[in-house]
């Protein structure tokens, strides 16, 4: 499995890189005992496999990422895996502030639901010493979420080296849009603590959500899906 996921990254990314001899391009590959994203989980609080490629030139960059996921085919659709495509430019505004810009899609082969769960965002980041505000605006309908089109995500997150490791808190708030959107709409929040081992990094992140427990639970279980947990973790990159 993580040598398929890997293949789709690569495959999917290579082709439309240009031959600089400055560029530089890395790979990743990890398992999490649950693939949380902005605090939902996407695996029916089960484990996952990762993988993905980085391509970057100066400031501009491209990438691919993809991950083995359940919540598709729970809600009767047919698609096991996420694949990311993004690309995007970084720069600097003064030695205190840098910004990041981009546009990022989210595909779900055969996915099957009405309305699609394939969802493009664009985005934009500041930074300033350990903290990230990010702004990222749906293009499309969000996540399978009928008439869900610029909904948008407002995170801050922060850095810190603790010497031993690395200390990452950090808050979100997904605001949807239409019909839906008092039940879908709602904060999450994590507190990271990382290491790396020669290029292995290893985490445990405790995640939580003030969620809809209806909206986010499983057509499987039942279970809540944005639920307070730990989500322990290891990334290789090379």
């Amino acid at each position: 499995m993580k040598r398929t996921l890997l293949a789709v990254a690569v495959a999917m990314v290579l082709p439309v890189l240009p031959t600089v001899a400055s560029a530089d391009v890395s790979f990743n590959i990890g398992a999490f005992t649950d693939y949380r994203y902005r605090g939902i989980s996407q695996t029916r609080l089960k484990p996952a496999i990762q993988a993905g490629v980085d391509y970057s030139d100066g400031g501009f960059y491209l990438g691919a990422w993809a991950s083995t996921i359940r919540w598709i085919k729970d809600a009767k659709g047919d698609a096991g895996i996420e694949i990311d495509l993004y690309g995007g430019f970084k720069g600097e505004i003064s030695k205190e502030l840098t910004y990041d810009v981009g546009i990022l899609t989210y595909q779900y082969p055969s996915n099957k639901l009405n309305p699609s769960a394939n969802t493009t965002e664009i985005y934009g980041a500041l930074t300033s010493g350990p903290f990230t505000l990010k702004y990222s605006h749906a293009l499309t309908n969000t996540f399978a979420v009928a008439d869900s089109k610029n909904s948008y995500y407002l995170d801050l997150t922060a850095g810190f080296d603790l010497g031993f490791a690395t200390l990452t808190p950090h808050i979100g708030y997904q605001k949807f849009k239409g019909p839906s959107a008092k039940d879908a709409t709602y904060t999450d929040w994590s507190l990271t603590l990382a290491k790396d081992f020669s290029g292995v990094l290893v985490s445990a992140a405790l995640v939580g959500t003030d969620a809809d427990k209806s909206f986010y639970a499983s057509p499987v279980n039942g279970k809540f899906m944005g639920k307070s947990g730990v989500v322990l973790g290891a990334k290789a990159t090379f």
